[in-house]
């Protein structure tokens, strides 16, 4: 395949991973952010940057195909590893401690409440 096929079909596995949408891999990569580790956006500003010298003849040359090579390897053999059920059972549990902190929190402050006003 060539470059603009491969980052076609790593732009894919991203939306259908991470649930990020957007037009091309630069957008999806820059969307995503942080849910990605940063070995993996730096390779993806990498394959970034050859996408955008591929149209220059002269300047095409300047890419490493072996470093693309194992850029796009990394980048789609980490994406592989994710299961896009446990990052959305991973928030929902998030969220239910949050709401679980603040529902103990609640209910110090109403028990001191209480305590201090001399009901309890």
């Amino acid at each position: 395949m060539d470059l603009q096929a491969r980052a076609d079909h790593l732009a894919q596995i991203i939306e259908e991973k991470l649930g990020v949408r957007g037009t091309g891999l630069e957008t999806k990569l820059k969307r995503a952010g942080r849910r990605l580790p940063k070995h993996i956006r730096t390779q993806g500003a990498l394959l970034v940057e050859a996408l955008r010298l591929e149209g220059h003849p002269k300047l095409s040359q300047r890419a490493d195909p072996a470093r693309l090579e194992r850029a796009f390897a990394d980048i789609e053999r980490y994406l592989s590893a994710l299961d896009p059920s446990a990052r959305r059972r991973a928030n929902v549990l998030d969220w239910l401690a949050g709401q679980a902190f603040s529902f103990l929190v609640l209910a110090i402050l109403a028990i001191a409440l209480l305590r201090w006003q001399g009901f309890l």
